[in-house]
Parts: structure tokens; sequence; C-alpha cells
């Protein structure tokens, strides 16, 4: 899966720049902190920075013009509840199997799990219940939204225990994982998803993920095995071509929905075209990220702490809104 950010405090950072204090390849001491010190690394180990990736569930539902709806909209934010609910239950059991490599690695090393922040038995427990939780939603809806979300977790438990570690196939997994959650998304409300939204999504998917592994590799250095496993295989020639075809690719797919007569007529306008800038900065943006901050754990997170970035993404919304939508519901 795509991953997490710093879980440094201040004052493990100073101690890690001092003589004497931890090297890369052992863990930050667990501190004497209480329950709530605890509680909170809990959280921080289910990820809730990273629940926005889910709003790709909600991507049908908002394509197909039916925002205004409201029982569609509360079937929607239940399967991205559902995926939420699911994501931490893998992100909890990815840093469980990962934890050794996390502490070789300089930000990593500072997840509540690889520290000693949350006990391995804790972040188990809290691991199963999330997972409960998510699979008790999935099956109180559609059966095939159902069958969506057990293959997206058994999909990710593959990817977490075996095939991570495989150059290339990792980051076609993640591209899957966002495009089931499209999938999911159509299920859950019954909406039909277009094959160009499919399209789409799973291009933009491969690249963040190249743009992800490309700052992995440069970050690591001579330590990439140690980090990841799948390093080893990729080159920064390989991971800079891989970027540059899949954003290009990504851009003229984009470009072709917005021409498309189909998509044209279904929206009743000729001027979706005119949000091609914005993905267009976005994608170049990603890639100043991914080169310009290479101290950060992933340019995935950068992104949505960088203000070019996110006000370029509050303009797209906009922009189709006002295209699509014509800021009122359809007739």
């Amino acid at each position: 899966m795509a991953s997490a950010e710093p879980n440094s405090a201040p004052d493990e950072v100073a101690r890690s720049s001092k003589p004497g204090a931890n090297t890369a390849s052992d863990p930050p001491p667990a501190s004497s902190g209480g329950l709530l010190w605890r509680l909170v690394g809990g959280v921080k180990s289910m990820r809730p920075h990273q629940w926005v990736k889910n709003l790709f569930v909600l991507a049908p539902v908002f394509f197909a013009k039916d925002i205004f709806k409201q029982e569609l909209l509360v079937r929607a934010f239940g399967a991205f509840g559902v995926f939420c609910l699911l994501a931490s239950a893998v992100y909890t059991i990815n840093d469980l199997v990962d934890a050794d490599a996390d502490r070789a690695h300089p930000v990593k090393r500072f997840r509540p799990i690889a520290s000693g922040r949350v006990p391995v038995p804790a972040a188990r427990v809290m691991g199963a219940a999330l997972l409960v939780l998510a699979f008790a939603g999935a099956f109180y809806g559609p059966w095939m939204f159902a069958a969506v979300v057990v293959a997206y977790f058994l999909q990710n438990v593959a990817y977490s225990f075996k095939l991570k570690k495989i150059a290339y196939l990792d980051v076609m997994l993640i591209s899957t994982g966002f495009v089931l959650r499209v999938v999911a998304g159509g299920f859950a409300t019954g909406i039909h998803v277009s094959w160009y939204l499919l399209v789409c999504t799973a291009l933009l998917a491969l690249f963040l993920g190249f743009g992800k592994r490309r700052h992995e590799l440069a970050q690591a250095a001579h330590n990439a095995a140690k980090q990841r496993t799948a390093l080893q295989a990729y080159t920064p020639g390989a991971l800079t071509a891989a970027l540059a075809v899949t954003g290009i690719a990504t851009v003229v797919t984009y470009v072709a929905y917005t021409l498309d007569p189909s998509t044209r007529a279904f929206f009743k306008s000729d001027w979706l075209w005119l949000t091609t800038p914005c993905v267009l900065f976005g994608g170049i943006r990603f890639v100043q990220l991914v080169a310009g901050r290479p101290k950060g754990e992933s340019p995935t997170q950068e992104m949505l702490r960088d203000v070019p970035f996110v006000l370029n993404l509050v303009v797209w919304v906009v922009v189709v809104l006002a295209i699509v939508y014509r800021l009122r519901p359809s007739e």
C-alpha cells in the first residue's frame, strides 16, 4: 500500500541527531508516556490522513451528477467509511509485518509500532477489531460491494506479505487498489462506472506509485534493500521514464474523456476540457515534489501539505462543479 506520514516528535528528532543517539537500524526507545500517549500512537497507526485516498469511492456518484441525491450519498459515504476502516486495518497489519524494515528507515522508524509506542499485541487486537467492523459494514451493503471489499483486503494481504517485494508488480497492485475503490463505489450506489473513469484512475495511481518509488530510491541511497526489498530492482532512469509515460497517458486519457461525444452529451456541456490545465499542473507539481523534497517520507503526503497543489485541486473541483452541475442539481 501507499503509506503514511512521519510520526516523529520534535524531541525524538533532536535525540536522533545527537552523538550516541539511535542509528537508522535501531528504533527509538518507547518512552514512559501514559495511556493517552499510546492511544494517540494507535490513532496514528490507523493513518486517518490516508483516508483521503478513499474519496475515489465517491467518484462514481460525483461523475454521475448524483451528489444531490440523498439516498445515493448515504450509500456512497457508507462505502467510504467501510474503506476507511479496512484501510486502517491494512495499514496496521502492514506495520506489523514491516516493523523490522521500518526500523532501518530514517523516518519510518518513528512509526508507533516500529518504535514500540504501540505494543505488538495491542496492534494485533486493533487490526482485528478494525477488520471486523469493516467487514460488518461491507456485508450490510450489496453483495457485489462486499465481494469487492473482500477482494481489496485479500489483495492487500498478499501485497503486505509477499508481492510488495516484486518491483513494478508492487506499484501495479497499488493501482489496482484504487480501481477497486471506484468499482466498489459503483456497486454500493448502483451506478454504472465508465471505462474512462477506471482507466484514468489506474493511470493516475501508477503515476503516483512510481513517483513514490522514485522518491524512496533517492532517499534510501545504499540502504535500499533494508528499507524496501523491491527497490533493489528499480533504477532512477527507469522510474523517471515510468513517471513520464504514466503522467502523459493520464493527461491524454483525461482529455479524451472530456472531448468524447458521449461525455459532452451526458453533461450537456462542451467545456469540461477547460479543467485540463488543472490536471496538467497537478502532475507537474507532483513531479517537482518528488524531486524537491527528499526528506519527506512520501511525495503523496507532501502534495497534501503543499499549498499550490491543494489550491489547484480546489480550483479543479470548483470548475467541474460549475460545468457539470452548474452549481445546482441536474433536472
